[in-house]
């Protein structure tokens, strides 16, 4: 098994940026796909990004592309998502996850592990 803990959550105002991590310990970290979900206040966790076991590949929501970015590294057992360009919607708790599948897809089920998940609150 993989253990997660998020950190780097916090309260910024529109238009900031915060970095988001993800430190991994257990199995081989390099082994997992990883990915960040956010669940917004009364709304179904959801789909952010995803990047590869070699971080050669990486997807995101329509909503964050050109805005966040995912990135690892395996030398440290860690995943970062950077947010720019923050909007009040962009308000929720981000989880990040860890899947054994070479190519998960953007859904919950695609991930067998997850971390506590880390607050982020963006004011107006």
């Amino acid at each position: 098994q993989v253990q997660l803990v998020e950190s780097g959550g916090g309260v910024v105002q529109a238009g900031g940026s915060l970095k988001l991590s993800c430190a991994a310990s257990g199995r081989t970290f390099s082994n997992y796909a990883m990915g960040w979900f956010r669940q917004p206040p009364g709304k179904e966790r959801e789909f952010v990004a995803r990047i590869s076991r070699s971080a050669g590949s990486t997807i995101y929501a329509d909503s964050v592309r050109g805005r966040f970015t995912i990135s690892r590294d395996n030398a440290k057992n860690t995943v970062y998502l950077e947010m720019n360009s923050l909007k009040p919607e962009d308000t929720a708790v981000y989880y990040c996850a860890a899947s054994t599948l070479a190519v998960p897809s953007s859904t919950l089920r695609s991930y067998g592990y997850w971390g506590q998940g880390t607050q982020v609150t963006v004011s107006s």
